[in-house]
């Protein structure tokens, strides 16, 4: 096994960020009354709505997504613990 670079640990070291997403989604849907009362499952649902695409049923009127690195001390800790993980581990597949 070789030794790896500072070069490379620099590089891979950076594979990975936190970032801050937002997503804004407009869009016209007909649907059954009663599907849409259903609280617990009202995202999921236009969520796979919107992923399956524009049809018959449903028509996109807007679409903004937006991301933003920020520095990982704003992340949780568990969030810090998951980005050192996948550092380490990219750092084994090389």
């Amino acid at each position: 096994m070789k030794p790896k670079s500072l070069e490379h640990q620099l590089v891979s070291s950076s594979d990975f960020a936190v970032y801050d997403c937002e997503v804004r989604l407009k869009f016209r849907l007909i649907e059954d009354k009663r599907i849409l009362s259903d609280r617990e499952h009202l995202l999921e649902m236009l969520l796979d709505a919107f992923s399956y695409g524009a049809d018959e049923y449903l028509e996109p009127v807007q679409t903004e997504v937006e991301a933003h690195e920020v520095p990982e001390m704003e992340a949780s800790p568990q969030m810090r613990r998951q980005l050192i993980r996948l550092r380490n581990s990219s750092g084994d597949l090389a």
